[in-house]
């Protein structure tokens, strides 16, 4: 292939063998639009195709209709292809609130105007403009060279976040660097849809959904494939979301569970390009007063997450594994022995017959009598939750049943399948899109669930079989959708049968914020670990997701997977950060009990009883997240968007509304944290501090990291030390307010609660 035809090539991948007999078609002016009756806009999009390997026009030409539609004041949606109808669809749970509103069009096609069309909303805003005059042709040496007509737009989904579709992003017309909407075609049809949209030199970029990489995605390159991640320090991910916010006030959202690569002004710096691996495209704009506005929007029409039950804010007590009721009962005496408080302890793979082997029943020899054992750990305080796994083993239990009511997909070949477990054991994944599936799936756990466990870890889900024939869909919308249909599934039964609508989840995609807590996956136990985990939970959160967690301190080890303990320092920072998580779970391939590390233990045991003093401040901030756009968890870009600052900033974060948070990574125990514009109080001194500036780089001692207040703030604290919630009466809280008075922690009822100095 030429140089100057490897430009948007790049990004399409046409020089690779399975591409190379696509075709690659151009929107261009649209040639008429009319009004439905629905109150939509229904657009005739012609497009031409490029001669084969190049960007020279072609002698091909057809059409396409696009369907523009407004929703309340704040999202615009454009569709076009063989898209499902809504009422099919498990990512859109749309609110009562989200009302189609109608659209009037102005046809100016026949006038000499700056635009075709325009598209105004029921209150007279201008909310889209499309077909704009501009040249015919291009002077190119000696050569006159027809200019493509390109389908050019500019959208409004709120009169203040003006979206602009790319056209002419060219050097000349055959040398291209993005196309503002195409797709490509091979033999068997429509292989890929294509669009993007100018950015501006300035301009951000965040989402996505679990990225381990820096805030500002801006010049990244993605594909958003859920796949196992191995880590938090890769490009893989294990929650992908096709939505990202944009520091200009917008946001976009592409409704597909296909396989999606952007390039964030990456490979073309003046445009976001997506491509879809499927037939349509479904693209909606979102508006919105600030981040958290347009986050809003998005749960408007995906869901929103409920409020956590009170025992899940507290401390999680895991490694992988345990493998009898005798054990976990002598570390649940000895946490309330040695007084640390904790309020769940969970069971990995280590519950079954076999290791890692999912029959969704306990071990007869190691827990003889589960109902009695789950009665004993609550009247010791105690939830237990249950791993297991999507997947149903060959030589277990259930695989005959699952497999003649075709409740496993049938594998159409064997050759390169791809699975969360493979190997000589391996059965298959569970069909989630086969409703029958569904239901037994749902009788297994609720077995579990009736006799007494408080919540399923759904771990995996990330990857299924490309070569199974599934039951409801094809591979190539189920693969990211899984996440989905997995954790609804287990999430609605746990609901049934509890009253708490409450999993613990690795995989995600559209949809799954509906359904928490996620977790931020199989993190090193490495200061390089910690920050990619923090950095993934800032993104989780810019995705729409309220409640989030991580392994605390790494879950595997380095440099051996399963034998090298983590560092005490380590151990302790990481507890210091998860304390201001949504939720904090320890867990990971050797011992995390914090009386496991000895030198470190007080200091541990402070910190947790400060977790614990802080539930009501963090329990209110929940109810407040799952009520708006707004996670538990933040970065600083929630309330500081036109600071370009904290753009790149991603070492620290928001707890809530108040607390600002910057966890020590380093062995050094240094931090050079950024205050933004306000008036802040060191909450170790109570020193007054001004924002809008970087602290000097500062050294912490072991027992402290740096944490900061907004000025007047008040707080809700418990003020008595608890071994569990179910000590708590949140009615009992007490306010503390950082205003005039306070004098700092050690002054504080804090002090006394934690024995923290």
């Amino acid at each position: 292939m030429k140089q100057q035809d490897r430009m948007i090539f790049d990004f399409l991948d046409l020089d690779q063998p399975e591409r190379q007999n696509e075709t690659v078609w151009q929107a261009l002016r649209p040639e008429k639009a009319m009004e439905r009756e629905d109150g939509s806009v229904q657009v005739t999009v012609p497009f031409t195709s490029f001669a084969q390997g190049s960007f020279k026009r072609g002698d091909s030409n057809c059409s396409k209709k696009m369907l523009i539609r407004r929703y309340g004041e704040k999202i615009l949606r454009m569709t076009i292809g063989d898209c499902p109808p809504d009422q099919s669809n498990p990512m859109l749970q749309m609110s009562d609130v989200v009302k189609q509103r109608p659209l009037k069009l102005i046809d100016n096609s026949k006038q000499q105007s700056a635009a075709d069309y325009e598209l105004i909303d029921d209150q007279g805003k201008t909310v889209m403009t499309m077909g704009h005059v501009l040249p015919q042709q291009h002077v190119w040496s000696d050569l006159i060279v027809p200019a493509l007509d390109e389908f050019t737009m500019t959208a409004w989904p709120q009169i203040s976040s003006e979206v602009a579709w790319s056209s002419y992003d060219t050097f000349t017309p055959e040398h291209r660097e993005s196309i503002g909407l195409g797709f490509t075609e091979n033999d068997q049809g429509i292989s890929r849809w294509l669009y993007a949209h100018h950015a501006k030199p300035d301009e951000h970029f965040a989402g996505t959904g679990e990225r381990f990489a820096p805030l500002d995605l801006k010049g990244k390159t993605l594909i958003l494939e859920n796949t196992d991640a191995l880590g938090v320090n890769s490009r893989r991910a294990y929650k992908n979301v096709p939505l990202y916010i944009s520091s200009e006030g917008y946001g976009v959202l592409v409704m597909t569970s296909a396989h999606v690569r952007l390039s964030m002004a990456d490979i073309s710096t003046r445009a976001v390009q997506g491509q879809i691996e499927d037939d349509y495209l479904d693209i909606f704009l979102l508006g919105g007063e600030d981040i958290a506005d347009i986050l809003l929007q998005y749960r408007l029409l995906t869901g929103f997450p409920e409020q956590m039950p009170l025992w899940s804010y507290g401390m999680w007590m895991s490694r992988m594994t345990y493998f009898s009721a005798e054990e976990t009962m002598e570390i649940a005496r000895r946490l309330r022995d040695e007084d640390y408080p904790c309020d769940v302890l969970h069971l990995d793979t280590g519950w079954f017959r076999k290791d890692w082997q999912c029959e969704w029943a306990f071990n007869p020899v190691t827990f003889p009598d589960p109902p009695a054992y789950f009665r004993e750990m609550k009247d010791l305080g105690y939830r237990i939750t249950l791993w297991q796994n999507p997947s149903v083993a060959k030589d277990t239990l259930h695989y005959e049943t699952a497999v003649s009511n075709r409740y496993l997909a049938p594998i159409a070949k064997q050759e390169n399948s791809e699975s969360d477990f493979g190997g000589a054991s391996y059965g298959g994944n569970i069909d989630f899109s086969n409703p029958k599936a569904v239901t037994w799936y749902q009788g297994l756990l609720r077995d579990l669930l009736e006799m007494g466990a408080a919540a399923i870890k759904t771990d995996f889900g990330e990857k299924i079989n490309a070569n199974a024939v599934y039951y409801g869909l094809p591979y190539k919308r189920l693969h990211n959708l899984y996440a989905l249909l997995y954790q609804k599934a287990a999430y609605e039964v746990t609901k049934e049968v509890t009253g708490d609508g409450i999993i613990w989840a690795r995989a995600g995609w559209i949809g799954c914020q509906r359904y928490p807590i996620h977790w931020g996956g199989d993190c090193a136990c490495s200061w390089d670990g910690l920050a990619g985990t923090i950095r993934g939970g800032l993104h989780i959160g810019l995705s729409g997701f309220s409640f989030w967690s991580h392994d605390i301190p790494g879950f595997h080890s380095l440099p051996e997977f399963m034998n090298n303990r983590p560092s005490d320092n380590l151990y302790l920072r990481w507890t210091q950060a998860a304390v201001f998580g949504s939720h904090m779970r320890y867990h990971g391939t050797s011992a995390r009990e914090p009386y496991e590390y000895p030198a470190v233990a007080d200091l541990t045991r402070g910190w947790l009883k400060l977790r614990y003093a802080l539930i009501p401040y963090i329990y209110k901030q929940g109810q407040k997240s799952v009520e708006g756009g707004l996670p538990l968890m933040r970065a600083l870009i929630f309330h500081h968007q036109d600071d370009p600052v904290c753009w790149h900033v991603d070492h620290g974060f928001y707890c809530g509304d108040d607390l600002l948070i910057y966890p020590v990574m380093n062995d050094e125990g240094t931090c050079r944290p950024y205050l933004p514009a306000g008036s802040w109080v060191d909450f170790w001194t109570g020193e007054r501090l001004e924002g809008g500036r970087y602290l000097p780089l500062t050294q912490y001692p072991l027992g402290r990291i740096p944490i900061f207040v907004r000025a007047g703030a008040q707080i809700e604290v418990y003020p008595e030390q608890v071994s569990c919630t179910d000590d708590m009466d949140l009615a009992q809280a007490v306010t503390l307010s950082f205003g005039a008075d306070y004098n700092g922690f050690a002054n504080s009822p804090l002090q006394a609660i934690t024995g923290l100095e």
